[in-house]
């Protein structure tokens, strides 16, 4: 349901007054979408509003501007206007004291949160306890030269490790057919190009084919040494 006519300008009223800035009726109609006042109720409360002088209005042609009677706002004068600011600066350097004070106060807190408990330190320290002990069995063994891991997934890892270095190698090389068919008779500076398609090399991102084809010559060289 549409408000009455009597509330519909008391609410553009109170809009009004409370922008206080010019306004046209699109602008109070957008605002005002919240009260369910359609444009027309809303410029037929202007033009009340307007003509009981209630508040101020100015025609630009077929445009109507309409503003708060500036007459019903107490307008400090020079020395209210010192003394609010010297009280502003005064509220603006408390509020930056509070909020250093508050910075404080959250820092305290997130270091306290952070401190573990005494319950939570000796488990900490059974887990380390248990890792190095762990670990330390694992360096005998080493030492020993005990292999950690199994020849049948030594071999598996290796055959992968060779089939995904392979598909590297034959997709670069098709890559680099294909790119040399494509700029043979190109005009364009081939890195601009390359930098406009953003294509990049395994170069630009620091990544070399050859040293990790190098890894599994290495690893085999290590193997057979043992």
């Amino acid at each position: 349901m549409a408000p009455k006519s009597d509330s519909a300008e008391l609410i553009v009223l109170n809009f009004v007054n409370e922008q206080n800035r010019p306004l046209n009726s699109q602008n109070a109609a957008d605002a005002l979408q919240k009260f369910n006042l359609k444009k027309t109720a809303i410029q037929k409360a202007l033009d009340t509003l307007s003509d009981t002088g209630k508040i101020s209005f100015k025609e630009y042609g077929k445009q109507k501007i309409y503003m708060a009677r500036q007459d019903q706002f107490h307008i400090p004068d020079g020395e209210e206007l010192n003394r609010m600011k010297d009280e502003n600066a005064k509220l603006q350097q408390l509020l930056a004291d509070q909020k250093r004070a508050s910075s404080i106060v959250e820092a305290e807190i997130k270091s306290l949160q952070s401190n573990m408990t005494l319950e939570q330190i000796q488990d900490r320290e059974a887990k380390l306890k248990k890792e190095v002990k762990e670990m330390e069995q694992k360096l005998v063994k080493l030492r020993q030269g005990v292999a950690l891991v199994k020849p049948e997934d030594r071999k598996a890892v290796e055959e992968t490790y060779l089939e995904k270095i392979s598909q590297w190698r034959k997709r670069k090389r098709m890559f680099k057919d294909l790119w040399d068919a494509i700029t043979e008779n190109s005009p364009k500076d081939l890195k601009e190009f390359k930098e406009e398609l953003g294509i990049e090399y395994d170069e630009d991102v620091g990544v070399s084919l050859q040293s990790y084809s190098d890894l599994l010559h290495h690893g085999k060289k290590r193997v057979r040494g043992q």
